[in-house]
């Protein structure tokens, strides 16, 4: 995984059409510069943005360290121009860690790329210096990445010589057992792993095993369920075909494969059944099931996400919104203090509704297709006013499925909004005094005697 390359220290996304600055990077170049998270880049240089040539000026934004580039953008309606300096960019795995008080120490960690064991020992040691006894280590958010990576943080609280994960599959060959191979740092230490359901792959590695191992409390949400070995095979005429090699099993025998791809219908593979699962133990013989993520020891925010939510989270509707607050409130609290109140969700929600129409169901984008192919066979005068009231009764019972995901869709809306101000760093200050995955966490950790009963089953 590279995590090194030159750049303007910004991600761009492009959206509904406009290239957009997604994220900054706080005192690397374009932050410095003065742009801000949200302007829609109009011109690289001279060569004006289009559908046709992204991947260019996707390349012009990179160019090498040392060099300058001139962007164009539209902020509110009117244009800015800016003189952007390139420079090395490490994307760090540990964007934040600190201690939330004198004995309890926090890392956040996001990705498993090459410098992630390393940069996991560095902030560990540091925050040992200053006195930790204890640990949050969160892994919510995050995708996975490199499997050695995985068993090297493991190995960090556990023995040498111990099994962190095995892949299994139907060629003998391709079938492996990871053990640890260093001394540990700490084999002590209380820990709590904070995962959540996009948790995946290497994290759900790491968080199984601590859990198979009776070596850490895990808490949140049950965890994305990517418990398969996937490999690109080259084919002719430059396509690729994209093969399942092997199985992850953690140390107690589980795969933790959300999907039962043996029962696939013809439009779904779906997930397996509670009958399906089957039962494991962990070290201290506490039961643990396979088939479908890693189930927290202690749940937190598992409110199912309802069908109009996942519609919202996979539109650019709140970032657009954190756009329009930014420009409407010069300033906001600071992380420590800042909270995403009642009348800020019932604002978003006036926000929703004026913008019906930038998420969508799969049932209202089926009766939209229904109501377009009614138009084009000249059905539509006869049906026009059925169709205004069945989409009205669909757009009440989308408002009452957000209504039901308000603390997840409050999260999102809260942490967009303080990025703004705050950058990502802020982010993570304001989890630690709010979010209840920390606060839980804490609680859990200062009752020595409830960690303890947690991992013994009791």
């Amino acid at each position: 995984a590279a995590w090194e390359y030159s750049g303007i220290g910004a991600t761009t996304k492009y959206m509904q059409k406009r290239l957009v600055l997604y994220e900054l990077y706080k005192d690397f170049p374009a932050e410095k510069a003065g742009l801000k998270v949200g302007d829609e880049i109009i011109y690289v240089n001279d060569l004006k943005v289009t559908e046709e040539n992204i991947n260019e000026i996707a390349a012009l934004l990179r160019g090498s360290e040392g060099t300058s580039v001139n962007l164009t953008v539209l902020r509110q309606k009117k244009q800015y121009k800016f003189s952007v300096e390139r420079t090395k960019i490490e994307v760090e795995p540990v964007p934040h860690y600190q201690m939330i008080d004198d004995k309890i120490g926090y890392i956040s960690f996001d990705k498993f790329n090459s410098k992630a064991s390393s940069s996991v020992k560095k902030a560990f040691e540091d925050l040992k210096s200053q006195g930790m006894e204890k640990l949050i280590f969160d892994l919510r958010d995050n995708p996975g990445g490199l499997l050695n990576e995985a068993v090297d943080i493991t190995n960090f609280f556990i023995p040498k010589n111990e099994v962190v994960v095995k892949t299994e599959a139907k060629m003998q060959k391709w079938s492996e057992t990871y053990k640890t191979n260093n001394e540990p740092i700490d084999l002590e230490i209380p820990i709590v792993v904070l995962i959540d359901k996009n948790s995946a792959s290497a994290a759900e590695i790491v968080a199984g095993s601590l859990q198979d191992l009776d070596r850490a409390v895990i808490l949140g949400e049950r965890s994305f369920g990517k418990g398969l070995v996937q490999r690109y095979r080259n084919l002719s005429y430059g396509t690729k075909l994209k093969i399942t090699i092997s199985k992850y099993y953690t140390p107690s025998g589980r795969n933790i494969q959300e999907l039962d791809y043996s029962h696939r219908t013809k439009n779904d593979i779906p997930k397996f059944s509670k009958e399906n699962r089957n039962a494991f133990k962990t070290k201290n013989g506490r039961v643990v099931y396979d088939g479908g993520g890693i189930e927290p020891d202690i749940k937190i925010g598992d409110a199912e996400t309802t069908h109009a939510a996942k519609a919202l989270f996979s539109s650019d509707l709140i970032f657009d919104y954190a756009t329009e607050y930014y420009y409407a409130h010069p300033g906001i609290d600071s992380p420590e203090k800042f909270t995403f109140k009642e009348q800020d969700f019932q604002s978003f929600l006036g926000y929703l509704k004026k913008h019906p129409d930038a998420y969508r169901t799969r049932s209202e984008e089926v009766f939209n297709a229904g109501m377009e192919a009614a138009t084009e066979e000249k059905y539509n005068s006869s049906i026009n006013t059925e169709y205004k009231v069945l989409m009205q009764k669909m757009e009440e019972a989308k408002m009452k499925e957000i209504s039901e995901n308000k603390d997840e869709i409050s999260r999102q809306v809260s942490d967009e909004i303080i990025n703004r101000y705050y950058y990502k760093k802020g982010v993570y200050e304001n989890h630690i005094y709010h979010s209840e995955y920390i606060l839980k966490a804490a609680e859990i950790l200062r009752d020595q005697d409830r960690y303890r009963q947690i991992l013994q089953g009791r």
